[in-house]
């Protein structure tokens, strides 16, 4: 077996496309998500692979191409741009001498560096685990014997077992903290639902700005950074206009092929979105894969159940492009996006007549909390 590294990643990057629409965007976010983890890139490689090795992934001459140039560069570190099984991570493994992880593998890597709050951490420690739980015989073979020798010996179970038993025991606790979490949020939600303050959340991809739109915003210092994932523990901050404050959340980014551990593991901190009065799918204006990213901002939050809650596109980073700053309305005057710039500001006021207008003061409330007009 080869000698794990504690730190020093140089990896090289696979990306495998099977022909696809967008693998060009796939492959360069696979870059930034390296790059947001503190690795350094060594080597990069493409190719088709229309039918995966179900042992390898790769193809073994693409794995022999790989190995070649894990050798040439000294990388210690293989990152695949897909999803692998336990079994193709082990054998590749195998074969190339030196650490293999997955796309999912490496979010979840990103997100432990940059969870700060005690909820984000809990978050994701449970991810990670849940992913752990179908791994641990990559890592731990050695230990499917059973446990014998003085001081050893068991009723029979197997180290393997043990560890399994006991990363369950850790599962069910964060799972019940977590749950408190959310008891906490609805008791918060309530407090602000007999107070009558709308909320507003910011959604989008990863790396669109709502960081920076969020501080533009509230007047704060959001961490904000030119990075995937900058933000990740939820902020919420009040606004104030004519009419009253409004409560606006900053949220965690959206992401292709985002790990559905993620997801379930964030669902707490995610029914803030479900619960909003109004989201703003914030868009970076500027990427040539903007569709695709609102694409997946919409999958998500129809898995997440907040596909019906109203939303306005705010189209951001017009700096950055030839469009100019405006509203589009529908053919009723209500408004559907807006164009803007929140880092120069520019735009900026048509968000804040939204907001004026969601905090003028409404008669009926529904049973879930959302304000509706009388």
């Amino acid at each position: 077996m080869f000698e794990r590294p504690v730190g020093g990643d140089l990896a090289i990057l696979v990306s495998l496309t099977r022909g696809q629409p967008g693998a060009e965007g796939s492959a360069a976010e696979l870059r930034e998500l390296a790059r947001s983890a503190g690795v350094s890139i060594a080597g990069e490689i493409g190719g088709r692979s229309d039918r995966p090795n179900p042992a390898t992934f790769a193809g073994s001459g693409k794995v022999e191409e790989i190995r070649n140039l894990v050798q040439e560069t000294g990388a210690n570190l293989v990152l695949f741009d897909h999803a692998l099984s336990p079994i193709q991570e082990r054998n590749l493994e195998r074969e190339l001498a030196c650490r293999v992880l997955d796309r999912t593998s490496l979010i979840l890597d990103i997100f432990a560096q940059r969870a700060k709050s005690h909820e984000g951490k809990l978050q994701v420690e449970l991810a990670q685990l849940e992913h752990l739980a179908t791994r641990l015989v990559r890592g731990w073979t050695h230990l499917e014997r059973q446990k014998g020798g003085i001081g050893l010996r068991g009723p029979g179970e197997t180290q393997l077992e043990t560890d399994r038993r006991l990363l369950g025991k850790r599962v069910k606790f964060l799972k019940d903290r977590l749950a408190r979490v959310s008891r906490q949020r609805d008791v918060q939600r309530r407090s602000r639902d007999r107070n009558a303050v709308p909320t507003v959340s910011l959604v989008g991809y990863t790396n669109a700005g709502k960081s920076t739109l969020f501080n533009a915003l509230t007047h704060t210092g959001a961490y904000a950074a030119n990075q995937l994932f900058a933000t990740l523990d939820t902020t919420s901050r009040r606004v104030h206009t004519p009419h009253g404050p409004i409560v606006l959340s900053d949220t965690v980014g959206f992401i292709r092929s985002l790990p559905h551990t993620l997801v379930d593991a964030f669902r707490a901190t995610l029914e803030e979105t479900t619960r909003a009065d109004l989201l703003l799918h914030v868009v970076d204006a500027s990427s040539p894969d903007r569709d695709m990213q609102m694409a997946e901002v919409d999958r998500v939050l129809a898995e997440i159940g907040a596909e019906e809650v109203p939303r306005i596109i705010v189209y951001n980073k017009i700096d950055l492009t030839e469009l100019a700053p405006g509203v589009v309305t529908d053919e009723c005057g209500t408004i559907r996006a807006i164009r803007l710039s929140a880092v120069s500001g520019a735009g900026l006021e048509h968000l804040r007549a939204v907001f004026d207008q969601l905090a003028e003061p409404r008669d009926v409330k529904t049973s879930d909390g959302r304000l509706v007009a009388a």
